[in-house]
Formats: structure tokens, C-alpha cells, sequence
């Protein structure tokens, strides 16, 4: 007895279905994946901070505010643009991102911003976090030197909290 020609076709469709589900299923897990490498963990240097203006605020002398149309007349002109800050991160002695950070924004009034993230062997580590925020042009503002234990596997993040004294682990 012969299967009509939609009979083959429908079974066609599921064989086909299944060889495709069957292989999602297998890639699904292996390869395995892995983001760091087997006995590593990742300290992360991440903050947003906000430094003073770059210029202070001045008065302006009557003869300016009376050049000004009458809605632009405030006795106090306020730069908006923001101080670079410098950060250094140091890993074991080793220096891994000593860098200089743009305030962020069309008009540069915005916060600096970093990200970076670096993969080490698990184990005791001396992590030394700095950062100046200042007009200061040597030396740092803010400094922390810390032991840090990473298990592996293990994500760790440095980040920046004036409340909380400085540099934090979160």
C-alpha cells in the first residue's frame, strides 16, 4: 500500500525537525564555554565620579551684566565643563591601567567613567586603587592598598564611593 505524497512530505518535514532539534540540543552543551580560564578570577575597576569644575565661579563686574541681554544677567558665571581625573590601578607591583579620564558629555560636565576588567591567577593578591581629582599635577587624591584573596571563578569590582571613604569592594 502506497502513503499518499502529503503523508511523505508531512514526515519529511518532522525528520528533518528533529535532526535540527537534536543538534540544538547537543550544541547546547558542549562545547562547554568558559569567559576566564580554569583557576583565574577578574578583578573589575569600574566608577563614575564626578570632578570639581574645571575653572571656579566668578562675579561679573556691572559692565559685563549690563553687555548681557536682561534674561542672561546672573551676577555669577559658573563654568560647566568638569577637571580630568587620573586613575591608576596597580595588580601584585604591577601597574595594569594608569590612565587619564575626560569628563563625559557634549558640554564635558558629565562624570569620568572607567571599566576595566583583568583576568589573575586565583590566590592572595595586593591591589593598590588611586585616583586624583583635583588641580593637583603629581600625587594622588585618593589611594587604597588592599589584600585581596580570589577564589576561582570569582569576580571581584573595585569601585569608587566618596560616602564610603574611597575605593570599595562590591
Amino acid at each position: 500500500m502506497m502513503l499518499p505524497v502529503s503523508l511523505l512530505r508531512l514526515a519529511g518535514q518532522f525528520a528533518v525537525l528533529g535532526v535540527f532539534a537534536a543538534l540544538g540540543a547537543m550544541l547546547s552543551n558542549a562545547p562547554a564555554y568558559r569567559q576566564i580560564p580554569d583557576g583565574t578570577g577578574v578583578i573589575k575597576f569600574s566608577f563614575s565620579h564626578q570632578a570639581d569644575r574645571s575653572k571656579e565661579c566668578r562675579r561679573r563686574t556691572a559692565d559685563e551684566l549690563a553687555k548681557l541681554p536682561p534674561n542672561m544677567r546672573r551676577p555669577m558665571e559658573c563654568p560647566r565643563e568638569r577637571r580630568e581625573i587620573f586613575a591608576e590601578l596597580a595588580i601584585d607591583g604591577s601597574i595594569v591601567f594608569s590612565n587619564g579620564l575626560p569628563p563625559t558629555g557634549f558640554a564635558k560636565d558629565g562624570p569620568s567613567q572607567v571599566y576595566r576588567r583583568f583576568v589573575v591567577p586565583s590566590g592572595q593578591h595586593r591591589v593598590a586603587a588611586r585616583m586624583r581629582d583635583t588641580l593637583r599635577s603629581a600625587g594622588f587624591d585618593h589611594e587604597r592598598i588592599m589584600d585581596v584573596e580570589v577564589a576561582p571563578g570569582q569576580s571581584l569590582a573595585l569601585d569608587f564611593r566618596p560616602e564610603q571613604g574611597g575605593f570599595v569592594w562590591r
